[in-house]
């Protein structure tokens, strides 16, 4: 199908300017041919759409993006109401909608999904992996694998879904950095142990002593020259690429410190990190980063669909007309009502107004929504328990 229409890129590494994404050039070419074809028909109708998920990874995932879905749509004459960041959810249920004329956002729908679709993959992945650990901090160490124009979002995602830290100082203010040392500065510096000596000399004395130890030798010799040199925990990375009994590697490690009198001393792993691998060693692993499980989480596949036109409920086939309503039962059940329907007793409604003809209604400062986001999924007792499974 042939395309006349030209997106102008400045950018030297291919990213798309925030300006190409407010005026609504970033998107699927036939929102454009839709937005030509309606304007030229006079066709401007008044619609809800409703965010949704079919299915999902996993049991639940948790609502991240809709921070940049309202940054998006504020000053525009519509009505967006949504589930808060952090707010556990499950397939089949409605997690924003919006309510206008159509045409006021219609070049904006492959923008919206965008923004939900993958900082909910990622804050999903996170919640997941950190109900596996328990009381064990895991720590997001994967901005590297995806494109750093979106490092931000994947340590901010990543931190609502429940990291004790992460690894890319781009991360928004507020989330705390973790790491210190690659096996380039021991390589460079010739020696582990002249490595440690000048990063204890030069780092501030707030950063851990975290000390890599399989770079040139075996673990555990390496581990013991480690705690002599004052480390507060070693940090294994690369058993896995050599096909090693990583099980066998971190209790001959753990043996050896105890043997030699350093209990304290505790051991981060970290090197393609699964949540099988932390499944089967969080009761010999003091902490875990975590690279690419949660930074290449599977995006969360979301639709945006019509539920209302012009005041009357409408559907395509496979989906259920009319505004919907996610109610939180008191007994920790959950379900699906026309908006219109008398709430149950006792329930909470899960989806709550974020703007009013285009002006944010909630006065919480950036911040202050990435640590209650952050709290929603942490204090929230059923998606717990399926985490534990």
């Amino acid at each position: 199908m042939a395309c006349n229409i030209t997106i102008h890129m400045k950018s030297r590494f291919g990213i798309v300017s925030d300006s190409e994404i407010l005026s609504g050039n970033c998107t699927d070419v036939y929102f454009i041919r839709t937005d030509e074809t309606m304007r030229g028909e006079g066709c401007n109708p008044l619609v809800t759409v409703e965010v949704t998920a079919a299915s999902l990874p996993d049991e639940w995932g948790v609502v991240c993006g809709t921070e940049d879905v309202l940054s998006l749509l504020e000053d525009l004459p519509l009505e967006v109401s949504a589930m808060p960041e952090g707010t556990i959810f499950y397939p089949g249920e409605p997690v924003l909608r919006i309510a206008g004329t159509y045409l006021d956002f219609c070049r904006y729908e492959t923008v919206i999904l965008g923004f939900l679709c993958h900082a909910s993959g990622v804050a999903s992945a996170a919640a997941h992996l950190c109900g596996i650990a328990g009381e064990i901090p895991l720590y997001s160490f994967g901005s590297r694998r995806q494109h750093p124009a979106i490092a931000g979002m994947i340590e901010r995602a990543a931190w609502i879904g429940g990291v004790a830290g992460v690894s890319n100082t781009c991360a928004p203010a507020g989330i705390p950095l973790a790491g210190t040392m690659p096996h380039a500065l021991i390589m460079s510096l010739e020696s582990a142990t002249g490595a440690w000596d000048a990063f204890d000399r030069h780092a501030p004395p707030e950063v851990p002593r975290i000390y890599l130890c399989d770079t040139f030798c075996d673990e555990k010799c390496e581990a013991l020259a480690a705690a002599r040199a004052g480390a507060e925990a070693v940090r294994l990375d690369t058993p896995r690429s050599r096909r090693g009994d990583m099980r066998a590697i971190l209790e001959e490690v753990r043996w050896e410190l105890d043997l030699h009198g350093f209990t304290s001393v505790k051991i981060f792993l970290s090197g393609g990190v699964t949540g099988a691998d932390i499944l089967a060693y969080r009761d010999i692993v003091d902490a875990f980063g975590v690279g690419g499980a949660i930074a290449n989480a599977p995006v969360i596949d979301f639709s945006m669909d019509i539920v209302e036109r012009n005041g009357m409920p409408v559907s395509k086939r496979g989906k259920k007309g009319g505004v919907k309503q996610v109610y939180l039962c008191e007994d920790a059940t959950r379900v699906i009502l026309p908006a219109a329907s008398e709430q149950p007793p006792g329930a909470t409604a899960l989806i709550v107004p974020a703007l009013k003809d285009g002006c944010r209604i909630s006065p919480e400062t950036p911040q202050e929504k990435m640590q209650n986001a952050r709290l929603r999924v942490q204090q929230f007792p059923a998606g717990q328990a399926g985490m534990n499974k």
